[in-house]
């Protein structure tokens, strides 16, 4: 197969949405459709020990949420899909914003009976910054929910969407029938049997047909065929083009955890989904089809495999082929760089490969050498842009709990920290350590971690710190900068790259501060031109 045609194969996407939309049990149920897995493990039965195939943390698995991004392949028709299961729990938000610059596209997942929920705006929002085409599923459909239409509406209205649904509920909860699909034009019945749903299609070229009523009964196929009227006449017809510019959004129904309405929303994607994009580097944009291959790390994950010490970078390949013991430049450090191991993902599986392609993902045994935003080249200097670390909202003091472990805690804590798990910041002052993280969760996260991975244990004192802002003075040499290290030297601290950040301890601290200092910028991202 030549170049060219294995881009136009590629889809790569990552599934978003609140805690508990079933985000986590739909990327189970397309992995089954790809013939990745037997049988998709349920997330919340503790009967099943399986567990999701995405999840593969013990934290992620007594709480029955996703706190690593997985990555998933499949192939699916022709097609090789690669799926970025994103963290759902808000206080990993981070890590989604990040993954989302190394997607394609995105499908939001939304809860027929919770509707648009904070989370879910939050991510759609980076989505609509970035252009990302979206496709919307909603799921859970076989509960009680809210009526359809509000349903678009609140999507509409909440998100700023621009929604065209592609499939259409008949019925809800106890009294869920099926979807009728506008896309396909047919009518899939639900019967609760996962096995005979995945099946049974109906194809149903005319809704006036008699046949409707035999299907689902005439008060049924009446709804049905005045809603389908009412959807042809609020909703703009489907446009490709428009759903690719990131401004239309295709909505799927249907019910993740019996499997139904999922292959509709899969054979669509497929079809309309689009190819590995170009990517805009700080030195111009890069195009997919280009021949010279270029990469960026977008997550680091340390010890994926408990019996082994190791690190997988995980890198998004943006143009040209990837070639395994090939030298690249690793542009931040100047060095090249061979890897005798890259790792291809299928479900749980990772699968040493020769050869990768723009849209896939690769991971890479690391050994220290990577940090998040790092760039691969063949030579050429390029910088992707995108990648900043947020201000973190809490802030706590690191202690060493067993003196004679202090070695392991602080690899074990730079290793966390060039995983983006949380920031570590140290202060000037005294040098102590101070961690900074987007969600409290984290904490448990690193201090269970610290222990299980590394051996080494920790406790945490609490720190009033408000918000983190990176300083930017105008003339670092400045009477004025000068002055503001002295009186604000109890606050300040450098971040893992060395840059100065400051910890103000309240809104008004931070208010008074920058009218002290005109002429020094606060930032509350790392990248600032």
């Amino acid at each position: 197969m030549s170049f060219l045609s294995e881009i136009q194969r590629r889809r790569t996407f990552g599934i978003i949405s609140h805690p508990d939309a079933g985000k986590t049990t739909l990327t189970e149920k397309l992995l089954l459709f790809g013939g990745a897995i037997q049988e998709a493990g349920a997330v919340k039965s503790n009967k099943i020990k399986k567990g999701a195939t995405s999840d593969f943390m013990e934290i992620e698995r007594q709480r029955g949420i996703s706190v690593a991004t997985s990555v998933l392949a499949f192939e699916y028709n022709g097609i090789k899909i690669n799926i970025l299961d994103t963290p759902g729990h808000k206080d990993f938000a981070e890590d989604t914003f990040r993954t989302l610059t190394a997607v394609d596209s995105v499908i939001v997942v939304i809860d027929v009976a919770k509707g648009v929920e904070e989370q879910t705006e939050k991510l759609v929002e980076v989505c609509r910054m970035r252009n990302i085409p979206m496709l919307v599923f909603i799921n859970k459909l076989d509960r009680e929910g809210k009526d359809a239409f509000d349903l678009l509406d609140e999507v509409e209205q909440k998100l700023g969407l621009t929604v065209c649904p592609l499939s259409f509920p008949i019925g809800m909860g106890y009294d869920f029938k099926g979807i009728y699909n506008l896309w396909e034009k047919n009518v899939n019945i639900f019967t609760g049997d996962p096995k005979k749903d995945i099946e049974d299609t109906v194809e149903i070229n005319d809704l006036n047909s008699p046949e409707l009523e035999k299907l689902i009964g005439e008060k049924h196929a009446n709804d049905l065929r005045d809603n389908i009227e009412l959807v042809n006449g609020i909703y703009p017809e489907f446009n490709k083009e428009d759903y690719l510019k990131g401004i239309q959004q295709p909505v799927f129904f249907g019910s993740a955890l019996n499997n139904f309405g999922v292959r509709e929303l899969l054979d669509c994607f497929v079809e309309i989904a689009p190819k590995p994009r170009p990517k805009q580097s700080e030195e111009r944009l890069v195009k997919p089809e280009e021949k010279d291959f270029s990469g960026f790390v977008f997550k680091i994950h340390a010890n994926m495999d408990p019996n082994h010490r190791n690190r997988l970078a995980f890198v998004k390949i943006v143009s040209g082929e990837f070639h395994r013991n090939n030298p690249y430049l690793h542009v931040r450090n100047g060095k090249k760089m061979k890897f005798s191991s890259p790792n291809a993902f299928f479900a749980e599986k990772k699968e040493i490969i020769d050869v990768s392609y723009p849209g896939d993902i690769v991971g890479l045994q690391d050994s220290g050498n990577f940090k998040i935003g790092d760039t691969l080249t063949e030579g050429e200097i390029l910088n992707y842009k995108g990648i900043p670390s947020f201000s973190p909202e809490h802030f706590r003091y690191i202690n060493n709990a067993d003196p004679m472990k202090s070695k392991q805690l602080y690899k074990g804590i730079d290793q966390l920290m060039d995983e983006g798990v949380a920031q570590l910041f140290t202060l000037e002052l005294n040098g102590r350590k101070v961690i900074g993280t987007v969600g409290a969760l984290q904490y448990e996260v690193i201090q269970y971690r610290l222990e299980h991975e590394y051996g080494a244990k920790c406790t945490y004192e609490n720190l009033n710190v408000h918000k983190a802002c990176w300083v930017d003075p105008e003339d670092a040499k400045s009477e004025e900068f000068k002055d503001f290290k002295r009186v604000k030297q109890r606050f300040l601290a450098k971040d893992k790259s060395g840059q100065l950040v400051f910890l103000a301890d309240s809104m008004f601290t931070l208010q008074m501060t920058e009218q002290k200092y005109p002429n020094i910028k606060f930032h509350y991202t790392s990248e600032f031109d």
